[in-house]
């Protein structure tokens, strides 16, 4: 053979060597980063549901937002609107809303779980490590609240096995559909391997604004709510998950022991706190605001809502409108006339809350309804319109970041403090004057501590 011919075969055969090579560096490195998943925070031998990377769509809203895709996240979730907010930190240290998720069910009435088999799904303020985390869910994907709290255990409320998940089931839980419990993980996921310790819950029974506070102001939850409601008021101001704590059988905010050489106890009387004051201004000054326009709402004589609706639980708009379309009717005039795809598949088995008379007809859906790849938000009748859209971060929407919100200045921390003397309410995140939000709320002087409204015996389980 001519030496060009063998010197273009030894060519040949080392490019061939260095593209198997590459190949294998290329197969060794998809091996390191599944083994390192394999090893996560979440442990070893993940399924793949509990790997599924953050989308691309996703990706761009976290760039778009100045955040990192392993920056901490928090996570708000509203009972009355059926709303889930996952909250990020930016690069700037804030934190800032990321995505509103509609709620596809939850069981119970308004009011915080109190025994088990209550149906109540929990309210108030649960710390979620990896710990807690299910990736092997029988509701597909999982995190468990952490309930009772040190809150929940100073007042001897029972139950266990609360979460959100998915499959659009609830007993006493915050249930997603499985495409949205799926992001809602894998954004958790990634912020345990940045680094996050625990991301903070804030489970709240409406968002916390004058005008609910004032429409439940019959409720034996008041006083409860009130307290809740500090503690948003802390997180709206600082943009900062706030310290939480128990003593004296209620939650403190930010505040620790004037005396370093004392320590809060959930079940004893609180010490004297103290309190950066810049905070403890701010957020006395967004009360007082809020305060004025409650009086002002009862004054007029807003309308209240029922203590006790009779229905188990909620679910949101997006999705009660699709079930109501399938329910037979004799009348055509009152289906729906326009229902946007929901955000998820539903199962064939999922039902609306309904009272015991509403429970008479035929209200379970007779196939899955997957969402279209494709679906992009659009306009249409239904106020909720933002919830287009399979995944709705295709195109985000603007409605999906509440209009009103707008950042507070971040307080400053300063050398001068402020003692606050324990107060005593009962579980558990930008001033008035600078900032209208979707979230802003109060009350005057609490009301005697929250007390079970839902009969033991008026749902089953949980």
């Amino acid at each position: 053979m001519p030496a060009n011919g063998r010197g273009g075969l030894a060519l040949i055969r080392s490019n061939f060597a260095r593209a198997r090579a590459a190949a294998l560096a290329a197969v060794c490195a998809v091996v390191l980063s599944a083994c390192q998943y394999d090893n996560s925070v979440l442990g070893p031998g993940l399924e793949p549901k509990a790997l599924q990377p953050i989308s691309s769509q996703m990706v761009r809203l976290i760039e778009e937002k100045n955040m990192g895709a392993r920056t901490p996240i928090l996570v708000r979730i509203f009972k009355e609107e059926a709303e889930l907010e996952v909250w990020k930190q930016r690069t700037d240290g804030d934190y800032d809303l990321l995505k509103t998720y509609p709620i596809c069910r939850w069981s119970g009435e308004l009011g915080p779980k109190i025994r088990e088999g209550d149906r109540q799904a929990p309210e108030g303020f649960y710390s979620i490590t990896p710990g807690l985390m299910n990736p092997r869910s029988s509701f597909y994907l999982a995190f468990n609240l952490g309930y009772p709290n040190a809150f929940d255990r100073a007042l001897g409320r029972t139950g266990a096995h609360l979460m959100v998940h998915g499959d659009c089931s609830s007993r006493g839980c915050y249930s997603m559909t499985d495409e949205q419990i799926s992001e809602i993980f894998a954004l958790a996921r990634e912020a345990f391997e940045g680094g996050q310790q625990s991301f903070q819950v804030q489970a709240y029974p409406f968002r916390m604004t004058p005008t609910n506070m004032a429409k439940h102001r019959n409720s034996p939850h008041l006083a409860f709510w009130r307290m809740l409601k500090e503690g948003n008021d802390h997180f709206l101001v600082t943009r900062q998950e706030p310290k939480v704590d128990v003593c004296g059988k209620r939650y403190v905010f930010n505040a620790v022991p004037f005396d370093p050489t004392r320590s809060l106890d959930p079940k004893r009387a609180c010490p004297p706190l103290d309190q950066q004051f810049n905070v403890a201004e701010a957020v006395a000054q967004k009360k007082q605001t809020d305060d004025r326009e409650y009086g002002e709402l009862v004054s007029r004589g807003i309308a209240t809502v029922p203590v006790i609706t009779g229905r188990d639980g909620g679910m949101h708009q997006v999705f009660a409108a699709v079930l109501e379309k399938k329910r037979p009717t004799t009348d055509d005039s009152v289906r729906v006339a326009f229902t946007p795809a929901p955000p998820g598949t539903l199962p064939a088995t999922v039902q609306p809350p309904r009272s015991d008379d509403e429970k008479e007809g035929p209200s379970v859906i007779t196939a899955s309804m997957p969402v279209p790849a494709d679906t992009k938000p659009a306009s249409g009748i239904f106020s909720f319109a933002r919830w287009f859209g399979g995944t709705e971060v295709r195109n985000p929407p603007p409605a999906t970041v509440p209009a009103a919100v707008v950042p507070a200045p971040k307080p400053r921390p300063q050398q001068a403090t402020m003692t606050t003397m324990p107060r005593r309410p009962q579980p558990a995140t930008a001033v008035e004057t600078t900032v209208k939000e979707k979230d802003k709320a109060t009350a005057p002087a609490p009301l005697p501590g929250a007390t079970p409204i839902l009969a033991t015996d008026g749902f089953s389980f949980r």
